[in-house]
């Protein structure tokens, strides 16, 4: 039989309920919901481009109402009402399906899922690969071979391991396990007190439900006994339930249904009239201007001729030629400027080439130290030739240093750390990461490729297409010079490009401050931070992660005595059955898979009640993860080459500003737990030499006092009270003389609360009292400052007509959801914009004290050098000698960054390492 080509099964029900849960609401310009319809058709366009010979077929529930109601009426009958927002996106996504030319498929009295196992069926049968779109375990019966299912959410494929992993047995045993456990979500009964844990044990044993229902009598454990044998009949509905019916009749033989093809017209208008301008992007279909209001899909038409981008990309390999090209670089006020290398950690990466582009359309690559270029016997004579690093960068010097020629990257912080080893360091510079994100905030990503697809639909050569995937990944130095010309060319030209429609933007949308004060001096700032690195002592983290793992494992013996046997600990899974079912403990839930939920909050609460097992887990976790996030993984990140730790600052992750930080992430190491103050023990500074701490006290709250206006905290601040106390004065009104540390606490959480928008409910956690005394307190804190009422009033109303909210400085921090009908998602988008104006501001007053400071290292030579940047606290290594009056410079450059009303407060301190300097 000849191959036919694979069958995608899309079903689309389940994937519209799973897109409207996890992904951001969003509306078309008539005010009409759109987001699950958006992820739909996102998911749409990657099948098609991917699989361009396949068969993509959609399918629908008809209606709740099928045969399985006639078998068990109360089937399905407890189902959750559709949400409000969803209800109109239905017939939008059946338009979309048509806009794809992709056929529909659905048939009263059955479900789609039956559709579905028909078609698999089918196909097998055919001749053909199917693959089924979709990650409802009710599907994982059919897979076998020549069946698999597709997460498209995840991007990920679901075999025989992936089944196994979720229900313990073969796909071929689904059907038994979903009898035996139920599903509450559908109303299947099932065998009252059994789970999918003990259902597959049970069908592992006994062979089929059958097999075990017909032996029930041998089971050990009376309540299971007789639950088996009470509950027969029930077990034998559910499994007609749960089994899908793969004789669909009436279907259209897949040979008969005609391959997808969409008309671009029809696809264009469509997507316009949806206000999807990123997907027209991807697709290639732009129009002059997006259609927001809706027309007839079919009496729109839009031809709209795209011209062709042009380029030209040579090879560089000649000093001449070099030479040349420079001296046309000379007489530019910009160029576009990007590396290759072997590692994307740059501490421990080696240049292999450098693109460099001087005019759009023409760019250039100057190969290294390719191995590729080596023929079998390793010689040279077959393979274009490279030059020497040494020559290359003595010709670069003059024009990365020029002070008349801004060299552009795109995360150029990341190609500024390879010169440094070699005494370049690249100035000015311009980053078009850095111009998109603070032009477009977080409404999209600021990656090269997502860039270069959204300005100029042009699909960038991908990185896997030049290097290969998994095991047979290649080191950029193994790929041959003439296949990298390309790949890096188009990197530098890109950017070029890129430059070219963002810089002007930025003196026409008034954020020149915020980019060329702010943004713009981190480049090369951050680069000299993370080339630095922090010196880390590997025999602290070592004695640590010991003393850890002696902890941990005390404390799984302790939960092994409390619960009668061993298990897993660090499993979720595991876990929810012990405590929930094994236990009985009260106060439990499932999550969307039927699993126990043992997240933090539910075990913190589980553990206020007085519950000793519970309060060991979560010091199981809290251990396992300080030894396994930090510990391990420090000396792991430790550079052989340095001695140090080098991490990666994000510069556009965030979108209030901050910095982010991984590879290994340093900003999330916990203080005020002991364990998380010894971590910090092991980050030393360098012999003869001290660490110097610097952060801003109490930065957001009194940037809410002075972004409110409230007068009442301006007037604590600037008399230098302390300032949870004199809250407590001003809203318990106690006077400060009887002041308790236990009110002082309170008003400490209220103050911190309030600004990040907490509710009685969180407060009362927070304080281990009632929500409504809880709700009472923060009434009474906004009947004493009704300024910052009327701000957070102020700033919501801004968020609901502008989308974003802004930082004292200019800065825009986009808010998605502020308009949200889902009272939840709308509350977390409504405390999203009251804090990022304060978030947003202390991370612009982080960075302009990072510039002022750096500045003045630079103008007086100090022998000071700035290491990492934690949120608030900014860490320095100096002379032991000197670390006093370099630390009082640190402090008055940090407090005289920006002129309030209210005064700024540096704290720093001194120490051999972090833990005492903090």
């Amino acid at each position: 039989m000849t191959a036919q080509p694979p069958l995608y099964l899309v079903d689309a029900s389940g994937f519209i309920f799973r897109a409207y849960h996890a992904l951001p609401p969003l509306t078309r310009g008539d005010g009409t919901p759109v987001g699950a319809v958006m992820g739909f058709c996102s998911i749409m366009m990657k099948l098609i481009s991917q699989n361009p010979q396949a068969r993509i077929f959609v399918i629908f529930d008809a209606a709740r109402a099928n045969f399985r109601n006639d078998i068990y009426p109360a089937y399905k009958a407890n189902r959750d009402a559709t949400p409000e927002d969803l209800i109109p996106q239905f017939p939008i996504i059946r338009e979309a399906a048509q806009a794809f030319g992709l056929p529909i498929f659905e048939r009263e009295g059955y479900e789609a899922d039956d559709i579905i196992a028909t078609y698999a069926r089918l196909a097998k049968e055919h001749g053909s690969q199917a693959v089924i779109v979709s990650s409802d375990k009710d599907l994982m019966q059919l897979i076998e071979d020549g069946i698999t299912m597709f997460d498209p959410m995840k991007q990920i494929t679901i075999s025989d391991d992936g089944v196994f992993e979720k229900f313990g047995v073969r796909p071929d045993q689904v059907i038994d396990v979903q009898s035996l456990a139920g599903d509450s979500s559908d109303n299947v009964p099932g065998v009252p007190g059994i789970g999918i844990k003990t259902a597959a044990q049970l069908i592992n044993e006994y062979g089929s439900l059958e097999s075990l229902l017909d032996r029930a009598h041998e089971i050990k454990q009376p309540k299971r006994r007789e639950a088996l044998i009470e509950n027969r009949e029930l077990a034998l509905i559910s499994k007609q339930l749960v089994t899908l019916h793969d004789h669909v009749p009436d279907l259209p033989a897949i040979e008969d249904v005609p391959a997808a093809n969409y008309d671009e017209n029809v696809l264009r208008a469509f997507l316009s009239v949806q206000g999807f301008k990123s997907l027209l992007n991807r697709m290639g279909l732009q129009t002059e201007t997006v259609i927001t209001k809706p027309v007839e899909i079919a009496t729109y038409v839009a031809a709209h001729n795209l011209e062709p981008i042009a380029t030209h990309y040579e090879l560089i390999n000649t000093m001449d030629a070099l030479e040349k090209f420079l001296d046309v670089c000379a007489g530019k006020s910009y160029i576009a400027i990007d590396t290759e290398t072997t590692s994307l950690t740059p501490s421990k990466a080696d240049l292999v080439g450098i693109s460099i582009a001087h005019t759009v359309g023409h760019a250039v690559y100057i190969p290294l130290t390719h191995r590729a270029s080596l023929d079998l016997l390793g010689d040279q004579n077959n393979a274009p030739a490279q030059l020497k690093l040494d020559d290359v960068l003595k010709a670069l010097r003059p024009i990365l240093e020029n002070k008349s020629i801004i060299k552009v990257g795109q995360n150029l912080k990341y190609d500024a750390q390879l010169f440094l080893p070699h005494n370049i360091r690249i100035a000015p510079c311009d980053d078009t990461m850095l111009l998109s994100y603070i032009l477009d905030g977080t409404q999209h990503g600021h990656g090269l490729d997502e860039l270069s697809k959204l300005h100029f639909n042009h699909e960038m050569i991908s990185y896997d297409s030049v290097t290969g995937t998994g095991k047979n990944r290649i080191s950029f130095a193994d790929v041959d010079i003439l296949k990298a010309v390309d790949y890096a060319a188009e990197d530098a030209d890109f950017t070029l490009r890129l430059y070219e429609i963002l810089k002007p933007r930025i003196a026409r949308e008034r954020m020149a401050f915020m980019y060329e004060n702010v943004e713009r001096p981190m480049i090369d700032i951050v680069s000299r931070m993370e080339f630095a690195g922090i010196e880390v002592d590997q025999d602290i983290l070592k004695q640590l992660s010991q003393r850890f793992g002696t902890k941990i494992y005390a404390l799984e013996q302790e939960i092994y005595k409390l619960v009668g046997h061993e298990f897993n600990v660090a499993s979720p899974k595991q876990l929810g059955q012990v405590l929930f079912e094994e236990l009985g403990l009260k106060g439990g839930g499932k999550t969307k898979t039927g699993d126990w939920s043992t997240a933090a909050d539910v075990l913190e609460e589980l553990a206020n009640e007085g519950h000793e097992i519970v309060q060991k887990i979560l010091d199981f976790r809290h251990l396992s993860k300080l030894k396994s996030t930090y510990t391990e993984a420090l000396q792991a990140a430790i550079n052989p080459k340095t001695g140090r730790v080098h991490t990666s600052f994000s510069l556009a992750g965030t979108s209030t500003g901050r910095f982010a930080s991984s590879d290994p992430n340093l900003q999330n190491i916990p203080i005020r737990t002991e364990e998380g103050r010894e971590i910090r023990t092991a980050f030393v500074a360098k012999k003869d030499h001290v660490l110097i701490s610097a952060d801003y006290s109490q930065i957001e709250l009194r940037l809410a006092a002075e972004m409110a206006n409230i007068k009442a905290l301006k007037d604590a601040f600037l008399s230098s009270h302390d300032i949870h106390a004199a809250t407590a004065s001003q809203v318990f009104g106690i006077p400060m003389n009887e002041m308790t540390p236990e009110i002082r606490r309170k008003a400490k959480a209220i103050n911190f609360g309030i600004i990040y928008g907490i509710s009685g409910f969180g407060l009362g956690k927070q304080l281990d009292i009632d929500t409504g005394e809880a709700a009472a307190y923060i009434k009474q804190y906004f009947a004493r400052f009704p300024e910052l009422s009327e701000y957070m009033e102020r700033t919501k109303e801004f968020a609901r007509t502008h989308k974003y909210v802004e930082t004292y400085f200019g800065r825009k921090c986009f808010v998605n959801g502020i308009d949200d009908k889902n009272p939840a998602r709308r509350q977390f988008a409504e405390r999203q914009a009251i804090n990022a104006p304060l978030q947003g501001t202390a991370a612009d007053l982080m960075k302009l004290a990072m510039r002022q400071i750096d500045a003045r290292i630079t103008r007086e030579s100090l022998p000071l050098t700035m290491l990492l940047q934690v949120h608030d606290e900014l860490i320095f290594e100096a002379p032991e000698g000197e670390a006093e009056t370099l630390a009082a410079i640190i402090k008055e450059e940090m407090e005289s960054v920006a002129q309030f009303s209210i005064p700024i407060i540096a704290e720093t301190g001194i120490g051999k390492n972090w833990a005492v300097a903090h």
